[in-house]
């Protein structure tokens, strides 16, 4: 009888622990997180690492390489969790909507440019597609879980004035600017939606060239900013720099201040060279010195911009975070680093790219 219990003490011992134990079982090396059992693997993460990556600048350190390739691998947690979101909602892009931004990404270049670009960022088309196919399908999402449900009331408006009220009173006249950056090199902190970047002087002419052109034939000037502006501070804003004192611009390139006090109110200004970098300028509006009120248009509609993309930036923190509570992540590279102790695990220690 004894024995007859230990025996099945035993099966029932091994009967509980096989599905933890099974549950347990380490991924391959190359899988470096899951979300909701969909892999991304260590191919995917590299890709977008060289794409950041200068091969003809200063090689970053092991552990800066490794610091850049858990963010990036944030970035594809993140998004494969709001792209899960966005098929279930029936708002995935469709093929023809790719096709169409497909298309408007490879306008300003040749063929044989467009190639180069891809074999420089070594991705496919295959690759850009897909990229594209996510960035379509998580803005539908975040246009109606998000943007749809901001509202701004005209008591928001009265109230951040009052608050404010110093804020609208110039003492000298102020220029709204807004710029389109293109540098004549590549740019690891680059941030623009099409992940585009010159990287030679010939490249940055002639982007700098499609851009005015499209510009000129009726292009929105902030929507081309996001797509191909070259400057990680003011690209996801689309090169709004606000309000500029003229004192400020009298400690800029005197080419710049030049320029700018030559422009009308939404004229735009030609290629401006600069000693390190290309630059197309739009002035937005001239603001005079004295006590703005709150009737004039241009302070409301200011007011409401800046309410309304503090509320986009709050809710879409909000709204990516309870997406994340309710998604299953394992996030194995960073358990690696922790276990490690901060120093390299093995299967990411080849971090950087090999110097040509």
């Amino acid at each position: 009888m004894l024995k007859r219990l230990v025996a099945a003490l035993g099966i029932l011992a091994a009967l509980v622990c096989a599905p933890a134990c099974k549950k347990q079982a380490p991924p391959a090396p190359d899988v470096w997180a899951t979300v909701n059992g969909k892999e991304i693997k260590r191919d995917e993460v590299e890709k977008y690492y060289r794409s950041r990556v200068t091969p003809q600048g200063q090689e970053p350190s092991q552990e800066e390489a490794l610091s850049l390739k858990l963010n990036i691998l944030d970035e594809l947690i993140s998004n494969e969790i709001l792209l899960e979101r966005a098929k279930a909602a029936g708002l995935e892009a469709s093929d023809g909507e790719v096709e169409d931004k497909f298309t408007e990404f490879k306008s300003p270049y040749t063929e044989d440019e467009f190639q180069r670009q891809m074999k420089d960022r070594g991705v496919t088309v295959d690759d850009l597609k897909r990229d594209l196919r996510r960035q379509l399908s998580v803005k539908k999402l975040i246009n109606r879980e998000v943007v749809a449900k901001i509202s701004i009331t005209d008591q928001d408006v009265t109230d951040f004035f009052n608050q404010n009220r110093a804020q609208f009173n110039v003492a000298e006249p102020q220029y709204r600017i807004a710029q389109m950056v293109v540098t004549p090199r590549r740019d690891p902190q680059v941030r623009n939606r099409k992940n585009d970047d010159a990287t030679t002087d010939v490249e940055a002419r002639r982007k700098c060239a499609a851009l005015l052109e499209r510009l000129n034939g009726g292009a929105d000037f902030s929507q081309l900013a996001m797509d191909y502006s070259e400057d990680p501070t003011t690209a996801a804003t689309g090169g709004d720099l606000g309000y500029i004192p003229e004192s400020a611009l009298s400690q800029s390139d005197p080419a710049l201040k030049k320029t700018v006090l030559a422009l009308k109110p939404g004229q735009l200004s030609g290629v401006i060279a600069l000693r390190d970098n290309y630059r197309i300028l739009k002035l937005i509006s001239r603001e005079a010195p004295g006590q703005r009120d709150l009737s004039d248009p241009q302070v409301q509609q200011s007011i409401r911009d800046a309410l309304r993309n503090r509320k986009e930036q709050l809710l879409r923190a909000a709204y990516l975070a309870t997406a994340r509570d309710d998604a299953k992540v394992a996030n194995y590279l960073a358990r690696q680093v922790v276990e490690s102790a901060g120093k390299l695990p093995g299967a990411a220690k080849a971090a950087a790219p090999a110097k040509k």
